[in-house]
């Protein structure tokens, strides 16, 4: 793997203004994501989180956020959850958004 300074910065001074999470897919594959932001909506949770990217060739889409539900598992311990309800996902995406331009403000 070839290291180029510029995008070695970059990433240097994400990792200092955001915690990083990692997150196991369910085939037992660590990802690592930037935890951007927190939301609370409706008596919820959400994480707002940006996958860091270990290959640079990957697409673009990857540079794109994700939020995610903060929920239980089976024996009650905190896990992330993807949001399958489009209405729930759309109010959450919209606060986030109206949160990021008032911060540009």
């Amino acid at each position: 793997m070839t290291e180029h300074p510029h995008d070695h910065d970059h990433d240097e001074r994400d990792a200092e203004e955001f915690d990083t999470v990692v997150l196991t897919d369910d085939e037992g594959k660590d990802h690592e994501f930037l935890h951007l932001d927190t939301l609370e909506l409706e008596g919820s949770t959400y994480f707002v989180l940006m996958p860091i990217s270990e290959d640079e060739s990957e697409d673009e889409d990857a540079d794109e956020a994700i939020i995610l539900k903060l929920g239980k598992d089976a024996e009650g311990g905190e896990m992330l959850l993807d949001i399958e309800d489009d209405e729930e996902w759309e109010k959450v995406a919209d606060a986030w958004e109206n949160l990021v331009e008032s911060e540009e403000e």
